[in-house]
């Protein structure tokens, strides 16, 4: 109970420093790894830890199936080869890397545990890019191959990481079957996501109608498609982002309003509390670690921390100009199709913070061997992945707003995109009421379409639109609730809009999900303001 105790009140304050760094617009994961080392200073805390497979139970589905929902299909499918190239060759290059580095210069550190290392933090971390990202006006591609690449070497790592570890406990690897292997844990692995999503889909298309069940459903649908796939001994991070995507692509279908709105409040909340509690966890066992590794001199440690996170960093930019000028060279079709600025990929090299998932891989190393030994040179090895999520967020976190700002790089606005799309919606409703709506009664028809009309005038007038639901008189009783179910009608009428613009992939991601919660809010405003008499 003492320990709970204190876990909620570091709680609290960590919550207290992400509203600080808000107002402040400093990187919130920045903020959880000096939390991390803060926690570990503090005398008379108690070392807290968990069973491994807990920590992956309880941290990795809900991670990675909140990064998996809100990535766009068609921008993952449209930037398949560079998320591919990135998201496995570049993990495993990294991950050889780091385990040549660390086998060499650290003595006594084996291959099997070198490995362990560079898999434990070869992939970039989605929330720490995408957090630290936002606002530098990047453009759309660059951000979704970066988003693409942090789900799929998510389960790349991982998959090397079961394998260096069944080397480090069992005592043997074999390569060829470890690539055979890898091939049906992937596939397996895709193959249940997608059952566990349709599953899913179907049950909460043809059954569900209460708000809470059915963000009750997506809270435990990770968790359902992770255990069933590791029970088979697959990858469960595979499937968890292969769920993910799938019912993230029909959200629009299998969501009412109230549970969009519920839903994304919920995993909103529950995704902040998990990524504090990785830090939390770390700060509450940082000192029995390094008590553990006291026996190496402290520039010596600092001197491993450096290197491994240099080698991490700069494997990153060795592998991205090749990566993206072979295949341009080897396709003439790619050539023409895509265009490439050679800045944009510096910003994409600089862009590779580790964070929570190489945090919780870490602390999920097991503390024995099968023959009940201690486990070797654990303490170490979590010792130098903190170090590399250190490194790399506060070094290139801190930093990469000033490139940006060096290679002068033109923001990229969505602000005509945005027009476009609000004034195909707008368009699309007031072309509604004029076909549709011509036997209603005229005082009605005027206020319900001067609505959209100014709406309308008002896109073509200013930098952002503005919400405008109409000034006309009041009216009451029963005119009344005819009026607003004239609105919940054409509100209708613009989400099918949105809904096919989300389907085709002819709108940007992050509008169509703005727009969709605009409609959301006002449909439930709506809803309420209907009377029953």
């Amino acid at each position: 109970m003492e320990n709970i105790d204190i876990i909620v009140i570091l709680l609290f304050l960590i919550t207290f420093l992400a509203v600080l760094s808000k107002k402040r617009n400093f990187p919130f994961a920045i903020i959880l790894v000096l939390s991390g080392i803060v926690i570990s200073l503090i005398p008379g805390l108690p070392t807290i830890s968990l069973e491994p497979d807990i920590i992956f139970l309880i941290f990795l589905p809900p991670l990675l199936y909140g990064a998996a929902w809100n990535t766009s299909w068609h921008d993952f499918k449209a930037a398949i080869r560079p998320i591919s190239l990135a998201s496995i060759g570049l993990v495993f290059f990294t991950t050889g890397a780091v385990a040549i580095a660390a086998h060499l210069l650290i003595p006594g550190f084996t291959w099997p545990l070198a490995f362990l290392l560079g898999a434990i933090v070869s992939p970039p971390d989605a929330v720490a890019a995408t957090s630290i990202t936002k606002g530098l006006g990047l453009n759309p591609r660059l951000i979704a191959i970066l988003e693409g690449e942090s789900l799929v070497n998510d389960a790349s790592g991982l998959i090397a990481y079961r394998y260096a570890l069944t080397a480090i406990t069992a005592g043997n690897f074999v390569f060829w079957q470890a690539g055979v292997n890898f091939l049906w844990v992937a596939a397996a692995g895709i193959a249940i996501g997608l059952v566990i999503g349709y599953i899913t889909y179907f049950i909460q298309k043809k059954f569900f109608c209460d708000p809470v069940l059915e963000v009750t459903l997506t809270f435990l649908t990770p968790f359902a498609s992770y255990l069933l796939a590791e029970r088979f001994h697959v990858s469960g991070v595979l499937a968890v982002v292969t769920t993910g995507l799938f019912l993230s692509f029909r959200s629009t279908e299998i969501f009412s309003n109230e549970s969009r709105i519920m839903a994304y409040s919920v995993w909103e909340t529950v995704l902040f509390i998990l990524n504090a509690l990785v830090f939390i966890l770390i700060g509450l066992q940082l000192r029995n670690v390094m008590k553990g590794i006291s026996d190496y001199p402290l520039l010596t440690l600092v001197l491993y921390g450096l290197a491994i996170s240099f080698v991490v960093i700069i494997v990153r930019f060795i592998w991205v100009f090749p990566a993206s000028y072979l295949p341009r060279i080897l396709s003439k079709r790619i050539r023409k199709k895509e265009q490439l600025d050679p800045r944009n990929l510096i910003i994409f090299g600089w862009a590779g913070m580790r964070g929570v998932v190489s945090m919780a891989a870490a602390l999920a190393i097991p503390l024995t061997l099968t023959d009940g030994t201690a486990f070797p040179q654990r303490d170490l090895v979590i010792y130098l992945s903190f170090c590399v999520i250190l490194s790399t967020l506060v070094l290139l976190g801190f930093s990469l707003k000033w490139v940006v700002r060096k290679l002068k790089i033109d923001p990229y606005s969505l602000v005509a995109e945005e027009y476009e799309i609000r004034t195909q919606v707008a368009t699309t409703a007031i072309n509604y009421i004029e076909n549709n709506l011509g036997f209603t009664q005229e005082e009605l028809l005027n206020n319900i379409k001067s609505k959209y009309e100014v709406r309308y005038n008002r896109l073509q007038k200013t930098d952002l639109p503005a919400n405008y639901f109409g000034s006309g008189k009041t009216l009451a009783g029963n005119i009344f609730n005819e009026f607003t179910k004239l609105q919940l009608e054409l509100l209708g009428v613009e989400r099918n809009t949105i809904k096919d613009l989300h389907t085709t992939g002819k709108g940007n991601e992050e509008i169509i999900r703005k727009i969709e919660r605009e409609l959301d809010l006002e449909e439930t405003r709506l809803q309420l303001e209907i009377y029953d008499a």
